[in-house]
């Protein structure tokens, strides 16, 4: 049996291994998955001690992306593009390949699951991580009217809005740069979830018809989306979508088919009372 894991720090909250038992049964893989936590000093060596043990391939999530793309031998375009990896496969003859499926897994959900316009729209992302870089290429690709990128630390998006300029309307700033701004679609891209808190955002970043997404999620509305409710929102979506989405990514990768997401999405989001 081929044997797989997640991980990061922390990674109790991980619903990667329900997700890839789903897609295994699902597709008639014979595989395991596991998570596993890693030190906060220790993710190469984590990645090594489990390779020694014969695992495949490894999905990578907070704090740990950057650091697999340092990790892996080679990348593929959209990993090196991204300056990220959430996906590793160990190859035939034990090199490690970087991939990051977040972009693709955001944008499927956003455009495919949730019927999200973005084109000719204009786009706000928070944070400037690992999970941030993966996924602006994919929503620069649909042809905002402008993206802008805020994180408490300015310098940071406004290297990543560098970064990306080539590929469309970009800038970035530090979180006061969002005074006058109005988003159509607001996407939290930051670990504070985690924490159960959420950037200080003005009152008015929302268009009238303006929608939040948080790339994290929960089993309950995560404090990006109470404030999103508490603003107007014309629509919220958790993050539940996008890590199936890109956990299907990952597991075609490995096991070369890809699984339906959808019955996996319905089976994991919590009923609502």
């Amino acid at each position: 049996m081929d044997k797989y894991a997640v991980i990061g720090h922390p990674i109790g909250h991980s619903k990667s291994p329900r997700i890839h038992a789903l897609f295994a049964e699902q597709t008639g893989q014979d595989m395991a998955y596991e998570a596993v936590l890693a030190p906060l000093d220790g993710f190469a060596d984590t990645v090594c001690r489990l390779v020694g043990e014969g695992y495949r391939g490894f999905n990578v999530t907070v704090p740990f992306k950057g650091e697999a793309f340092e990790l892996a031998d080679a990348l593929t375009d959209r990993a090196r593009r991204a300056g990220a990896v959430n996906t590793l496969k160990v190859q035939a003859d034990g090199a490690l390949l970087g991939e990051n499926t977040d972009g693709v897994g955001l944008v499927t959900d956003l455009v495919n699951n949730l019927g999200v316009a973005i084109a000719g729209r204009d786009l706000v992302v928070l944070g400037a991580g690992g999970a941030v870089r993966g996924v602006l290429a994919p929503l620069l690709a649909l042809g905002p009217a402008s993206l802008h990128i805020a994180n408490r630390t300015g310098a940071r998006a406004e290297q990543l809005a560098q970064d990306f300029a080539d590929l469309g309307p970009v800038t970035g700033g530090d979180l006061d740069s969002l005074k006058g701004r109005q988003a159509h679609v607001l996407i939290n891209g930051t670990s504070a979830g985690l924490d159960d808190e959420v950037p200080a955002l003005p009152d008015d970043l929302l268009h009238v018809d303006g929608g939040c997404y948080d790339m994290m999620y929960g089993d309950r509305p995560t404090a990006f989306l109470r404030w999103a409710a508490a603003h107007d929102a014309a629509w919220t979506a958790d993050g539940l979508g996008m890590l199936v989405e890109q956990a299907a990514e990952s597991f075609a990768l490995w096991r070369g088919v890809r699984p339906q997401t959808g019955p996996v999405i319905r089976t994991l989001r919590p009923v609502q009372p």
